[in-house]
């Protein structure tokens, strides 16, 4: 009460500070005031004289007040109460007669605070930090900040912070001088923490306390805009807090302490007030998720409020307006884990087994207060759960064989159960069956028998098997008859062979059972070399572990009257695999034979559909490039030759070619120089060593000796390599024969129309060399070319007249016959197409040169049969209709068989001859007359077509 005052205003409200329990923070809200502090304020005026007090609220509202304020216990946290009563045995709070009890929840938050301080255990008793936190008396936080900082070595700093934090705040801001207060206090800001501000600001009153005069003390505070009451307050508390240290043998460490050594020790007493920046705020300063998930805002004055970090420790959290942290500070999420090592939630999950540490390892996830240290963190499993961990490593490391490599290497028992289930599962994808192999439980079942418990890290389980093995060698080893369930009976190499054998290349055979996956079935690992060499028809066969299957579903696709007969299919598709021997054969034409000596009866020609089978029973290739990577994979051999074919051949035309007679690359011969010539010859392709088909290549005037990938191709070049070969040897006979040819420009003129006299003459040269000089067997050796070509020399001469004189018959018959299709063209179009067709087929370009000279002795009465049938025609069309319609009900399957096997790379020798019949059919139906070698009709050739097809 101040003498002299005579009025009173009492707005009747006021700031009190409570304790939230459910938030742990501070609270300075505006509450009404209870009718004892309105009539203690109206008692400050009048204590002379009368005085009047003015309360700016009504009377009913005075009434409805409570008569007093509520006490301090119910408003205060409770931990300073409950430590002090603890160490001075005076019972449980719970249990005391206070005056106005607390609520259960008061107390609840004063032991989960102490609890967070480290002062009480799990079942509420006083730890060794709680005795020495007892000693001091002082707020709990404060006391556990200077007990840490003891064992930081930050004792001298943080006594100062402790005074500084039990006092008001010394630093003035008045209204009316806010720049300048701010200004003043710049010099002692910190970037990283307001805590530090403290040390500094103390560091400069200090030098002035201990140098100054009280009244300088003064005026020094004014400038700074500092209170010096408070100043001074705050060097006193620190005074008394020093002296309690020095009781108690404390010594301040004499290096400066860092700034983790003071934080940490600030953290011990503050792990309630740290926060963590929201990735989602929206507001302009962002805000901060607290513990126990309270939000709160850096307070506005705050020299970090621009640069505060992600985690943030704050002095104070208050709220007013909002909920604002006050003296913050950055700190790391690793101090969190050290200094609140006993409120962090731990949760591990996703345990999995880690071949490189060889341990169990799983994902662990941290919080404190709720607030996320980190969220995939690995850690070692095993002591966690050691009986989880051996499981773990047992079904990862040893059934699935997950181990590292070096344990691999060293554990003979590991290699040999690995090699072993590896080789069962081959027999499942072999035979196409799963259940070969036992499951994964019996394998864990005999280990697990083996192992003792509390094994469950490699390391571990090395050294138990050292010694065990030193008992009993074979104590880990597993037994054949252990892992299968069934007898594979039948699935043995032969049956299933891992390699496919092409001119003594053994070409890999890998066997998959998987329904609907690329590789199902049996895929050959082809090399892109090989790929033109590699017989299509005996691929069709597959291996004779899964005929059986192929050859049932083949039988299958028959219609029913011919399937029924068939019956037990299994029997029968049994029986032709073990009877099969002949593997160039294609699979369906010898299944077709079979089928129907078993039936007495013909089968139609599209009775099998191939065409139904599952994917699994045809070859699946994968070709493979120089480098051994996959360049396509498919089970159409003609389409991966079609596509890379000429790429095959383009490597082997760049193929070097030695002998051991030749001492450089075979090229520009002009004599049998280079030795012996094999059936076969090895060559780099590509960097890797093949087997291809050695031929002479004609280069002009020179040959050369070449390897080709498939022995159609080097036999078509061969010949004509030698015939050159043959020509040179022989250079004077072939220029006389060239010189003396019979008819050779009446011929020419004649064949203006396939080409030049330089070209006639030349076909019928070499068809000349062809027939003295390439006779089968060719020869091979230089002895052999020797002989052949001084049996050849006398007979050129001879067989050249003879071979000009039936190419101009050939010409000149075909010459008149063009005469009689352009007179004949307008009354019988179809007759003159038809014969042109014939003709155009028989008169090739090189007709001389590659129709053998047998066939080409007939090439005349094919021409004037042709004829025949013009003049047959004008007196009945219709009768060439008819006959013309039955010779296209053979050729027309004929020609769609020869272009079946031409795109499949096949080629029929059955399919040649049979075209020469066609030409015998066209005379005996046309032009009767003339005669044929061979009785040869309709009837007749459908059998030969037939038989022929069907083997």
């Amino acid at each position: 009460t101040v003498p002299g005052i005579r009025y009173v205003v009492d707005t009747g409200v006021a700031r009190v500070k409570r304790y939230s329990h459910r938030n742990k923070v501070e609270q300075l809200q505006v509450e009404p005031i209870a009718r004892s502090a309105a009539n203690q304020r109206a008692g400050r005026c009048g204590r002379v004289a009368a005085g009047i007090c003015f309360r700016l609220y009504g009377e009913d509202d005075f009434a409805k007040r409570p008569a007093h304020t509520e006490p301090e216990i119910l408003r205060s946290s409770l931990a300073g109460v409950i430590l002090r009563m603890k160490s001075l045995r005076l019972g449980d709070v719970e249990d005391f007669p206070f005056l106005e009890p607390p609520i259960p929840r008061m107390v609840a938050d004063g032991y989960q605070l102490l609890n967070e301080l480290g002062a009480v255990d799990d079942e509420r008793e006083l730890t060794t930090v709680g005795h020495e936190l007892a000693k001091l008396p002082l707020d709990p936080k404060i006391g556990r900040m200077i007990l840490a900082a003891k064992e930081q070595g930050a004792l001298r700093e943080v006594l100062v912070i402790a005074a500084a934090l039990s006092v008001q705040d010394p630093r003035e801001r008045p209204q009316e001088q806010a720049g300048s207060a701010d200004q003043a206090h710049a010099k002692w800001k910190d970037e990283r923490s307001e805590f530090l501000s403290w040390l500094k600001l103390w560091q400069a009153t200090d030098e002035v306390w201990k140098h100054e005069s009280s009244s300088k003390q003064k005026t020094w505070c004014r400038q700074n805009f500092l209170s010096y009451m408070k100043v001074r307050e705050w060097r006193d508390i620190h005074g008394q807090l020093h002296a309690l240290c020095a009781e108690h043998s404390w010594h301040e460490s004499e290096l400066p302490a860092t700034f983790e050594a003071i934080h940490q020790a600030l953290l011990t007493g503050l792990l309630g007030h740290i926060g963590l920046k929201a990735e989602d705020s929206t507001e302009l300063r962002g805000h901060y998720v607290g513990a126990r998930g309270i939000k709160f805002f850096i307070h506005p004055g705050s020299s970090l409020i621009k640069k505060a970090g992600r985690w943030i420790v704050a002095a104070e959290l208050v709220e007013t307006s909002r909920l604002f942290a006050r003296c913050i500070a950055k700190i790391e999420p690793e101090w969190l884990e050290k200094v609140g090592a006993h409120l962090i939630r731990r949760h591990v999950y996703e345990p999995h087994w880690e071949k490189d540490a060889g341990q169990v390892v799983a994902w662990e996830r941290a919080t404190l207060h709720g607030l996320l240290l980190y969220a995939k963190r690995r850690v070692h499993f095993g002591p966690m759960d050691p009986k989880q961990a051996r499981e773990i490593f047992i079904r990862d490391a040893l059934v699935q064989g997950d181990a590292h490599e070096d344990f691999a290497r060293r554990a003979k028992f590991f290699q040999h159960n690995l090699k072993l289930v590896r080789d069962i599962e081959a027999l499942e994808h072999k035979s196409r069956r799963p259940d070969v192999l036992v499951d994964d439980e019996l394998i864990h079942a005999f280990y697990d028998s083996k192992i003792p418990d509390g094994i469950h890290t490699l390391a571990a389980f090395e050294h138990w098997r050292r010694e065990a093995e030193a008992r009993q060698p074979k104590l880990l080893f597993l037994e054949r008859d252990q892992l299968m369930r069934h007898e594979a009976e039948g699935i043995t190499t032969d049956a299933f062979p891992h390699h496919f054998e092409v001119h003594g290349q053994k070409l890999k055979l890998a066997y998959h059972h998987d329904p609907g996956a690329t590789d199902d079935g049996v895929t050959l690992a082809l090399p892109l070399a090989a790929l033109n060499q590699i017989p299509a028809t005996r691929c069709d066969w597959l291996v004779p572990g899964m005929l059986a299957e192929k050859v049932i579903q083949l039988l299958k696709t028959l219609p029913q009257k011919y399937r029924h007969r068939l019956q037990p299919l299994d029997a029968f598709a049994s029986a032709f695999g073990e009877t099969a021997t002949d593997f160039d054969e294609p699979l369906v034409r010898a299944l077709t034979r079979a089928v129907e000596e078993r039936l007495a009866m013909k089968l139609p020609l599209d009775a099998f559909r191939p065409g139904e089978l599952r994917p699994h029973l045809l070859m699946n290739f994968r070709l493979i490039d120089e480098h051994g990577g996959t360049l396509a994979m498919s089970r159409a051999l003609p389409e991966l030759r079609a596509q890379y074919g000429a790429r095959v051949e383009q490597s082997f035309a760049r193929a070097e070619v030695r002998t051991e007679a030749s001492a450089g690359e075979l090229i520009g011969l002009t004599g049998w120089t280079f030795g012996d010539l094999p059936e076969l010859m090895e060559v780099q392709v590509a960097g890797r060593t093949v087997t291809g088909f050695p031929a002479l290549v004609d280069e002009s005037e020179t040959v050369a000796l070449r390897v080709f990938d498939t022995e159609e191709k080097a036999r078509a070049r061969h010949r004509a390599g030698l015939r050159r070969l043959f020509a040179l040897a022989l250079r004077e006979q072939v220029k006389y024969v060239e010189k003396n040819l019979p008819g050779l420009r009446d011929m020419a003129l004649q064949f203006m129309h396939l080409g030049s006299e330089k070209e006639l003459r030349e076909q019928l040269v070499a068809t000349t060399l062809e027939r003295t000089c390439l006779l089968e067997p060719l020869p091979a050796t230089a002895p052999e070319f020797e002989t052949r070509k001084e049996q050849a020399r006398p007979r050129i001469a001879l067989v050249a007249n003879e071979i000009a004189r039936l190419a101009g018959l050939i010409l000149f018959e075909h010459n008149a016959l063009q005469k009689k299709l352009a007179a004949a063209n307008k009354a019988f179009p179809t007759i003159v197409a038809d014969i042109a067709s014939q003709s155009a087929v028989l008169l090739e370009k090189n007709f001389i040169l590659t129709v053998p000279f047998e066939r080409l002795q007939h090439y005349p009465r094919y021409f004037k049969a042709a004829a025949l049938r013009l003049e047959k025609a004008r007196g009945d069309a219709a009768r060439d209709a008819r006959n013309l319609q039955d010779w296209q009900s053979l050729a027309k399957p004929w020609e769609r068989e020869r272009s079946n096997r031409r795109n499949a790379g096949v080629a029929d020798p059955f399919l040649e001859e049979f075209r020469w019949l066609l030409e015998e059919l066209r005379v005996a139906l046309f032009a009767q007359e003339l005669r044929t070698p061979t009785p040869v009709s309709v009837k007749r050739l459908q059998k030969t077509w037939e038989s022929g097809l069907h083997g």
